[in-house]
């Protein structure tokens, strides 16, 4: 119960603190959008074949959103060192990790919840049947990429380059989510089934388990490394 009253009142002071700024949702949202309209007239998708690009598209566009994202993840703890104090007090390690990783994953559905109705404009996909279904997937996906994204940017905080060290290290490790995500998506927008992609979803969530335990335990040795 103490971690867990302590991860609430660290995501509520990330909340606030962003809804003051508004600078990384903002900044999100318009790349997200960005993203899309590059892709959808740099890409002429023929209707037989929307079905199979379209999640791929998508997705790909959520990452790099997302990636924006974990770059100022721990902004606000760097500035006036505000890190250090946190460290100093009597806290659990692991709830400033789950409060990281709640508030990222907040950011990212946010985006997702916009960018969706965007995405069937643009692409002309009816979906909204399907929305639930898909929702499910993106939801596994994301919560994965928050999970093992969260982790590594505590892991290139104090890299002087990290902007381009966290991708390169955390887009290898990302691959068994993209595929796994993107293939789901792909399968449910072709055949309308969804049991039929329960075996990706199998491997999203058994992902989703490992690395969120992994980074409940690894966690303090990195942010104090």
């Amino acid at each position: 119960m103490e971690l867990l009253r302590q991860t609430f009142w660290l995501l509520w002071k990330d909340l606030l603190l962003e809804l003051r700024r508004r600078e990384s949702i903002l900044a999100m949202f318009f790349f997200g959008t960005l993203l899309l309209f590059v892709f959808h007239f740099a890409f002429e998708i023929p209707a037989e074949r929307a079905a199979e690009m379209a999640p791929g598209l998508l997705w790909l566009a959520f990452i790099f959103t997302g990636t924006l994202g974990l770059t100022q993840l721990f902004q606000a703890e760097r500035e006036n060192h505000c890190l250090e104090a946190l460290l100093l007090g009597p806290m659990d390690r692991a709830g400033l990790y789950l409060a990281k990783v709640s508030f990222n994953l907040f950011l990212m559905l946010l985006v997702e919840l916009t960018v969706f109705p965007l995405f069937w404009v643009l692409f002309n996909l009816a979906f909204w049947e399907l929305l639930p279904s898909l929702f499910l997937v993106a939801l596994l996906g994301t919560i994965g990429f928050c999970v093992l994204g969260t982790l590594f940017s505590a892991v290139t905080l104090k890299a002087r380059a990290r902007e381009l060290l966290l991708p390169l290290i955390l887009f290898p490790l990302m691959i068994p989510v993209i595929l796994a995500t993107v293939r789901g998506m792909e399968i449910v927008f072709r055949t309308g089934q969804f049991e039929e992609a329960l075996p990706w979803l199998r491997l999203l969530l058994g992902f989703d388990v490992i690395f969120l335990t992994a980074g409940f335990l690894v966690f303090e040795w990195v942010i104090e490394a």
